[in-house]
């Protein structure tokens, strides 16, 4: 089955439109819509000496070369690697489209590259990152930013925090949604049947029995209690410096760190560029790169299309998971 898959290039100087246009040069058996400026990707096709066709939506499969258009315009002509201020809306623009025509059922799931935060909050709009913003746009109170790799898969309860922010964010009523959600998604989204849960502690060594931390006593354990007496299958709080063994890790099917640098370093040193970023929780499926905007390569045609790649894959698999759940139940 060919699906619709909405890409969203991300920030027009980085290295986003450059993977892009190199993985379509073998084709495509989904339809890749890039919601981008023409103009952009043809310049970017002829620095990079790539041939790029873009051609309208037509819900078929992708020829080597070929891609799909849905057109936004940047108000600036780009230079790889300058960033422009006034291209900053545009990008936010792009991803306001996609969202809403994943919403609307156009479109199977969205692919975002990289964008540059830095830019985007010097163009006035406080952004700290896709998996907020497309929570905000689609109205849902609460989503979870999971990354993947070939054996593994992290989830965060918090995400961008300071960590001096992260013990006074941490709640029974936090911690119950984010388990909740993770589980449901795991079910629907990855046909996992009774997914496995490894829950970090805070703490260093859990905590320690409540010598180097009270959070696992008062906060953490409640929730796995109560989540299990209901049927899930969590194991936790554990240890973040043992969790990530073969031990652990075999059984399981994700592991839930408490904030952002505790799992993502063990995961992006296990997978970096072949690591797939998810939001889970959200009405439609979106799945992104691993990496940054990498303004130092964008243009030169030295970027790796590895995540992108991966991004593109996990999204279809999680599309035609729910398309298969979907026909099960009814």
């Amino acid at each position: 089955m060919t699906l619709c898959l909405a890409v969203t290039p991300g920030e027009p100087a980085g290295i986003g439109p450059d993977l892009l246009i190199k993985l379509v040069q073998q084709g495509s058996s989904h339809e890749l819509i890039a919601i981008s400026d023409p103009l952009l990707l043809e310049e970017r096709a002829r620095l990079l000496g790539l041939p790029l066709q873009l051609r309208e939506p037509s819900g078929s499969a992708l020829g080597p070369g070929e891609l799909a258009i849905d057109p936004v315009t940047f108000p600036k002509s780009t230079t790889p690697g300058s960033l422009h201020i006034d291209n900053a809306m545009t990008v936010l623009a792009a991803l306001n489209k996609a969202t809403q025509r994943c919403m609307g059922g156009e479109f199977s799931a969205l692919v975002t590259g990289p964008i540059h935060k830095g830019i985007i909050n010097d163009a006035g709009v406080a952004f700290s990152g896709h998996t907020e913003y497309l929570a905000e746009l689609s109205n849902t109170p609460r989503v979870v930013m999971m990354l993947a790799t070939p054996g593994l898969r992290v989830a965060l309860v918090t995400t961008h925090l300071p960590l001096t922010e992260v013990a006074d964010a941490l709640t029974q009523t936090l911690l119950e949604e984010v388990l909740t959600i993770v589980n449901r998604d795991l079910q629907d989204k990855f046909a996992i049947t009774h997914p496995a849960l490894l829950v970090c502690g805070l703490n260093p060594h859990a905590g320690e029995g409540g010598h180097l931390g009270s959070e696992e006593i008062s906060v953490i354990s409640p929730v796995i209690d109560k989540l299990n007496n209901l049927g899930l299958n969590i194991i936790g709080p554990l240890p973040a410096d043992t969790v990530f063994t073969p031990k652990y890790l075999d059984p399981a099917d994700v592991v839930i760190a408490m904030y952002h640098d505790q799992g993502l370093p063990v995961l992006k040193y296990k997978g970096f560029g072949k690591a797939v970023n998810i939001t889970l929780g959200l009405p439609f499926v979106r799945t992104s790169v691993d990496h940054g905007t990498a303004l130092d390569l964008a243009g030169t045609g030295q970027g790796d299309t590895g995540s992108l790649l991966a991004a593109i894959d996990t999204a279809a698999a999680m599309a035609t998971a729910i398309t298969a759940r979907a026909k099960a139940t009814q």
